[in-house]
């Protein structure tokens, strides 16, 4: 069927006039498969594979574990939840000393004056308490003001009020000098940790959202994930017709995502501060903000719509590809119904990544909180001791006292100058390679044993009672005893390429700010190569995984075999292969569309139906992305599986034909309908002919 899309001995004419040598090698490189009596699918006597890597492994993850237990022995999360005083002790405890920074019981919820304060006892009352121990009224000399609770921290009630800042609904405060000063010269002191409290605030309010809304947040996961099983089962029987159900709904899907934001577009037209441009409003902590102004839908439907043309132009391009790639997934749906348990296999997958996710979540929260307060030395009179460390226990006996007796031991930061403080950059960075590490290898483990299970099923002759009784299974236990030095062989070369991202991401950060345009563009180029090699990293790997599963060799000879295996059927990669992966991908597409639409009708209470019924909640988009993000995960989990299995096929197939010749001594071990699907037509005796008076492509030693 393919043979009669191309004429074969034309391409392969024009490809040795006009490609480079180099080119001509790679398409030719590669001793093609000879014919083997004995080999009857992966083979079972094999070895283990790349040992030097796997003892790197477990050697590095018990240098993680150490991190692990290193980190939870000195860490403490109370320093993320908890205000602390200025002496960074917790408040809600008792302490010796008097900080600065006080720990109340709550924030001041009327403004005073210090007049009022020393005139009226009942008064001076309420306001001592947000003094030190001890104080009298002829001590006080500032006001405390009115303030609001913010993440347990109490910050000036800044407002506005007729165009001007207010605060205590007065324009002007009292500096405790004597001077008014104007309510606004309280922004810039507190902008910034205005900044972090706000976002500190918006993250308690998501916490709080989840709470109300985490078994609303299940049930549209455990939607997603039958909706994404059934759509799998009806492939089995029915994958032409749902292929085409597939292309059409999420053509209709993405429509009426066009369609709501019209609609939302011209409602809001001649609302008040609708018409705010996104420039001009920037960034808010409250993203429903967002949605009231009519710019975000009109940015919403343009991204639409170009999505909609994309997916029509490329539908109509590749119309006949597509029909080829449906006889794909149809032997694909057959091999998934032989090997059954590979369905729930992503289960296992998703279970161990969330192991690694948790671990590497945990070990960094307790790195971050593991520095120690550390008291420095203040003064107002000259002294010898000034700012050095000191010890607040005892600093009222101490030597220091004694030599600068206006001196205080005050808190400064959080540090340390032991060992482990001065290298907890480094564990960081440890904690974080390590899960890019382990995360690669699960996922690889999840590819290595759907290869090995599906290649069972192809290279069985039989089909199904040469295939093992249970071939997940078997090929999950072959990937772990012989091949788990491959395994992390493949995932550390990926994890190398993912950290030296996230490094050039990071120095992108830090260089915002600057406006040398050469180091910039420099640093884009980078980052779009490092973005390339992962990507043919992750190829790579997933096809080398193949060829570990089918043959039991070690990684870089299975990558070498894989990469000029797929080199000599390079033209079928690209027609059949990559098409099938797009409409796999339009099934994501339409299984994330379909539950976000109702996640955002159910929580945002568009439906009357479901507005007694639906959480009340700070951020409706808040379930609203969780639901839609974790449907694509579970999709694709699910979709990866067909993936994976068309992956496996295709290089068997290859295998296939560079094997056999479909005589009765060397069957074919594809089926009739893969046949049809990828048989390349045998050259007619005139294209031979042809061929021979041309010019003869050059030989590997002409190279």
């Amino acid at each position: 069927m393919c043979g009669k899309c191309f004429d074969w001995p034309l391409v392969r004419k024009a490809l040795y006039k006009w490609c480079s040598p180099f080119t001509i090698y790679l398409l030719s490189a590669g001793e093609p498969r000879k014919y083997d009596p004995t080999f009857k699918g992966p083979i079972h006597s094999r070895g283990c594979t790349d040992i030097a890597c796997c003892v790197l492994f477990i050697v590095a993850i018990l240098a993680y574990v150490a991190v692990g237990i290193l980190a939870w022995s000195q860490g403490d999360p109370r320093k993320v939840i908890y205000p602390t005083d200025s002496r960074g002790q917790f408040c809600g405890h008792n302490h010796s000393g008097i900080p600065l920074v006080m720990c109340v019981a709550k924030c001041p919820d009327k403004f005073m004056t210090l007049v009022k304060a020393r005139l009226i006892p009942s008064e001076f009352e309420y306001y001592k308490q947000f003094c030190k121990e001890g104080v009298t009224n002829q001590m006080v000399s500032q006001d405390p003001g009115l303030t609001r609770p913010v993440t347990r921290r109490c910050f000036p009630a800044l407002a506005g009020k007729d165009g001007s800042i207010t605060v205590g609904n007065s324009s002007g405060f009292d500096d405790g000098t004597g001077t008014i000063r104007e309510a606004k010269d309280l922004v810039d002191g507190v902008k910034n940790a205005t900044v972090v409290m706000e976002a500190r605030q918006v993250v308690m309010k998501v916490f709080e959202d989840y709470t109300h809304s985490w078994y609303w947040i299940l049930l549209g996961l455990v939607i997603a994930m039958l909706t994404s099983l059934l759509f799998i089962v009806l492939l089995r029987f029915l994958a032409g017709i749902m292929v085409w159900v597939m292309i059409v709904m999420v053509i209709l899907v993405i429509g009426y995502g066009i369609f709501h934001c019209y609609m939302e577009y011209a409602a809001l037209k001649g609302a008040a501060g609708s018409n705010v441009t996104l420039q001009d409003l920037g960034f808010q902590t409250d993203i429903t903000v967002y949605l009231q102004i009519r710019q975000t839908w009109l940015a919403f439907m343009i991204i639409l719509a170009i999505v909609e043309v994309v997916i029509i132009l490329i539908l109509i391009f590749l119309r006949k590809r597509i029909l080829i790639a449906i006889a794909l997934i149809k032997e694909a749906s057959r091999a998934i119904g032989h090997v059954m348990s590979s369905l729930f296999y992503p289960l296992f997958t998703f279970l161990l990544l969330a192991m690694v996710i948790a671990y590497w979540a945990v070990t960094a929260v307790f790195l971050s909180t593991s520095n120690e307060p550390v008291y420095k030395v203040f003064n107002e009179t000259e002294c010898m001791h000034s700012r050095m460390n000191c010890e607040p226990a005892n600093f009222s006996t101490s030597a220091m006292k004694a030599d600068c007796q206006d001196s205080e031991c005050l808190f400064a930061f959080y540090g340390g100058e032991t060992a482990y403080h001065k290298y907890l950059i480094g564990l960081q960075f440890y904690n974080v390679f390590l899960f890019f590490w382990c995360a690669n290898f699960v996922t690889a483990l999840g590819q290595m044993t759907l290869a090995g299970a599906f290649s069972s099923y192809y290279w069985a002759f039989v089909k199904p009672d040469d295939m093992p009784a249970f071939p997940v299974f078997a090929a999950l236990g072959r990937s772990l005893r012989y091949h788990t030095g491959t395994l992390a062989f493949g995932s550390l070369i990926l994890s190398i390429v993912q950290i030296i991202r996230v490094l050039l991401e990071y120095i992108d950060h830090k260089l915002k700010g600057a406006h040398n345009k050469c180091t910039r563009f420099l640093l884009c180029c980078l980052k779009c190569c490092f973005w390339c090699l992962e990507k043919f990293v992750k190829f790579l790997n997933r096809n080398a995984y193949i060829m570990v599963a089918i043959y039991g060799k070690n990684f870089c000879t299975s990558a070498k075999d894989a990469f000029f295996l797929l080199m000599r059927n390079m033209i079928r990669v690209a027609v059949l292969d990559k098409v099938t992966d797009f409409l796999l991908f339009l099934g994501k597409l339409l299984i994330v569309g379909i539950v976000g639409i109702f996640a955002f009708f159910f929580f945002s209470g568009r439906v009357k139906a479901f507005e007694d019924t639906a959480p009340h909640l700070h951020y409706y988009w808040v379930p609203i992305l969780t639901v839609v993000v974790g449907s694509y995960l579970i999709a694709h989990g699910f979709f990866s599986v067909y993936a994976m299995c068309v992956d496996t096929l295709f290089l068997c197939f290859c295998e296939d034909l560079e094997r056999n010749d479909g005589s009765a001594e060397r069957p074919y071990l594809m089926s009739s309908t893969l046949h049809d699907i990828l048989w390349e037509d045998k050259e007619p005796p005139e294209s031979q002919g042809a061929e021979e008076e041309g010019d003869p492509p050059p030989s590997e030693a002409q190279i």
